[in-house]
């Protein structure tokens, strides 16, 4: 392994209980992460010492709250190397940031006649909020299709993106762990006019993220994924773009002026940030930022890429024609996620099974059902992995579904 998983594990209290004599194996990253006490303590310091509101006091402890919070700005604003802490806006989720985008962007930019592109990838959040404005503006939604190996079919790009006005696509896919060829959409998208949006909710915790490099002009992600608390979230634009939307909600913070006859926004990046911020989590957020960059991205993923290779191996070797698994047979061309169906077992079944043996893993649609439908499955298992996982945990999996090929399978 490129990282001490052992040690790391020890930073984790949740990791250390046994329930039933058992030791938690958690395997179900994609849908939240577990957080590191140094997070939990961020949060904690935070209430205990510093809790004030921000930016409206003249006194020590408000002015102490208000550098927690901009002090994670600035951390967010390093770790995805953005331009200016203007550009990295909070939210309370990623699915709240890809909202603003169509609340305020869309809104201004698509009406009747207009198209948008997506990817068979998407998770719900990068669905619906397009579909409600579509309904109201009356624009098409085109979409990328999947190969048989979980990659995006570009043989007809260019004719998708032609006369369109936004590209937003996944990263990184939360049910086959694939990652999209992120530069090479950009690129071909940009030199045709398009806005390109990428949900980087999978990708951000699990990868080195360089706004830059990626040559796109929105990124959201969430904090609860990246070893942060739930309830953060990050909307980055270039600030040009965001300089030029609309507010999203109304109220204190995002306002410089209010009259009886209207009112004039706040700079960026409070322009979006209406009401009481969320400074704990932002202090969490700050912390979980830290710890990520201790232990390193890319070693990270390199981490990532050996266990679910490791993983791939002995899913396939143990069961043969029992397990399909979906996305690509490559683990250097996918995140520490494996989607899988069991021949005779239900998800549902499947999970439960494993829970008898305290080993948490995700069972359904994975809110991709469109996805799904493309698979042609009503749901599957996912099995996700992050830093605090090693072979042990991916030994145990095996074990356990050992157990569900005995029940199941005749």
């Amino acid at each position: 392994m490129t990282i001490d998983v052992t040690e790391i594990k020890k930073d984790f209290p949740v990791l250390q209980r046994h329930i039933n004599g058992k030791r938690l194996i958690y395997l179900d990253s994609a849908n939240t992460s577990q957080k590191p006490v140094s997070v939990m303590d961020a949060m904690e310091d935070y209430y205990r010492q510093f809790n004030a509101n921000v930016h409206r006091g003249s006194y020590q402890l408000a002015n102490e709250a208000t550098a927690i919070l901009e002090g994670s700005r600035d951390k967010v604003t390093s770790f995805i190397n953005a331009n200016s802490r203007q550009e990295v806006v909070f939210t309370k989720n990623a699915t709240e940031a890809m909202n603003l985008i169509s609340n305020t962007w869309g809104r201004e930019h698509l009406s009747d006649g207009d198209a948008i592109v997506l990817t068979e990838l998407e998770h719900h959040a990068n669905i619906v909020p397009w579909q409600m404005l579509a309904s109201e503006k009356n624009f098409e939604i085109r979409w990328i299709k999947i190969d048989d190996n979980g990659h995006l079919d570009l043989s007809d790009f260019d004719q998708l993106i032609d006369g369109a006005k936004l590209l937003s696509f996944a990263a990184m896919s939360n049910v086959l762990g694939t990652f999209t060829p992120v530069r090479e959409l950009t690129s071909r998208a940009q030199e045709m006019g398009l806005t390109v949006h990428a949900d980087a909710s999978q990708y951000t915790p699990h990868s080195k993220t360089d706004v830059q490099e990626m040559g796109i002009d929105f990124l959201t992600f969430t904090g609860h994924k990246l070893l942060g608390p739930m309830g953060i979230g990050v909307l980055w634009g270039k600030q040009n773009l965001l300089e030029s939307m609309p507010p999203f909600l109304g109220g204190g913070e995002m306002i410089l002026n209010v009259t009886k006859e209207g009112f004039s926004t706040n700079e960026l990046p409070w322009k979006f940030e209406a009401g009481t911020p969320m400074v704990a989590e932002a202090a969490g957020l700050g912390a979980a930022i830290d710890y990520l960059s201790n232990v390193g991205m890319e070693e990270i993923r390199n981490h990532e890429i050996v266990l679910t290779g490791y993983a791939l191996e002995r899913l396939n070797s143990e069961f043969g024609e029992t397990i399909s698994i979906f996305g690509p047979r490559d683990p250097s061309e996918r995140g520490g996620v494996i989607s899988f169906t069991f021949d005779g077992a239900h998800p549902h079944d499947i999970s439960q099974v494993l829970d008898e043996e305290n080993i948490c893993i995700r069972a359904g649609h994975h809110c991709a059902k469109p996805l799904m439908q493309v698979l042609n499955v009503g749901a599957t298992s996912r099995v996700s992995m992050y830093l605090y996982n090693d072979h042990s945990d991916i030994d145990a999996l095996v074990s356990g579904l050992h157990k569900v090929r005995d029940l199941f399978v005749p």
